[in-house]
């Protein structure tokens, strides 16, 4: 088993790295480039024209791994991967259909939120009742650190279910805002459901081969993404990448994992919405200089000093990979092993 988390790991990456090499010089030549919010940080603006839509490299060679590494699954019909894969792949396309609208308008604005909202909950909705149907969730919620399960209403549970993984994944593509985030955020949260299937055994190889594919792809992706970016995952990639995560998380049946592996998104996301509600409520006042929160970091918010874009990739990444092993803790008094 360690030996194919392994190669699925090194092929993600050999896959990604070889797709961008081929990818990025393409989406500059048709000029498949970013544009920048006018209110957003004036040394952004540096970035226009930068390509987006780079996440197909690391949506690719996933798919690839696990048809590859993970085809013998299929012969002991197990399927999990291929959910996932498929489910996040949704979200992917709804992320392409917004930026396919942003290049072709030339503005930052791409589908409508009501619109984003109701394909991303029809998407949910749909996932959890293929995981119902074939086994791979329950509506016992466990709590990892307590070891506990607790049981819930069925109904109750997949209303809950689907606004966990709809909002896992806005709070993923919040975080796409500074060139390595959203990658380097997430790749120790598939490091960390790679390490807990390491742990469980043989049984959750297929959703193994998976996030080890994507944590190598994703290393790939850094290639071309880290500072300075030569090219951007766009919504594309960052959709996927929150419906990949909430994905694996209803996969193992650790959905309250979310809570800490998904920290610093979820600080994004709060940040944005105090912003948001102090504004309105003080009739102008803002708590941060600027949201979501690594915005506010660029401006000097609260102290004084301006992060750079390295810094805030370190600082959100470490603390992701500290809580990784946490979230690992927590689980590891589920199954003998």
């Amino acid at each position: 088993m360690t030996i194919r988390l392994i190669v699925a790991l090194v092929a993600g990456f050999c896959l990604s790295t070889a797709v961008g090499a081929v990818l990025v010089p393409w989406l500059r030549k048709i000029k498949a480039g970013q544009s920048i919010k006018e209110i957003g940080p004036t040394w952004h603006k540096s970035k226009e024209g930068t390509p987006t839509m780079g996440g197909l490299m690391f949506i690719f060679a996933v798919a690839v791994v696990c048809f590859t590494v993970g085809f013998s699954c299929f012969t002991r019909r197990e399927y999990s991967h291929l959910f996932v894969l498929i489910f996040a792949m949704v979200f992917g396309a709804i992320g392409f259909l917004d930026d396919y609208e942003k290049l072709r308008h030339k503005k930052n604005l791409g589908l409508s939120a009501g619109m984003k909202f109701l394909l991303q909950l029809a998407a949910a909705t749909a996932f959890l009742l293929l995981l119902r149907y074939t086994g791979y969730l329950t509506p016992n919620l466990y709590v990892p650190f307590w070891n506990l399960h607790l049981p819930v209403s069925e109904p109750l549970y997949f209303i809950f279910a689907a606004f966990v993984i709809v909002g896992t994944v806005n709070a993923v593509n919040l975080t796409d805002g500074v060139d390595g985030l959203a990658a380097g955020t997430c790749i120790p949260v598939f490091l960390c459901f790679t390490a807990i299937v390491f742990c469980w055994g043989r049984e959750y190889i297929a959703q193994g081969i998976f996030s080890a594919g994507l944590t190598g792809a994703l290393l790939g992706f850094l290639v071309y993404n880290f500072h300075p970016a030569r090219v951007f995952m766009g919504d594309t990639g960052s959709l996927f990448l929150g419906g990949a995560i909430a994905g694996m998380a209803f996969a193992l049946d650790v959905p309250l994992l979310l809570i800490p592996l998904c920290i610093m998104p979820i600080i994004e996301t709060l940040s944005d919405i105090l912003q948001v509600g102090y504004f309105k409520l003080s009739h102008g006042k803002r708590i941060f200089k600027m949201a979501p929160f690594h915005h506010h970091l660029e401006m000097g918010g609260w102290f004084g000093h301006k992060w750079k874009e390295t810094e805030i990739f370190v600082l959100f990444t470490g603390i992701t990979f500290a809580m990784a092993i946490v979230s690992l803790l927590g689980v590891t008094g589920r199954y003998s092993f």
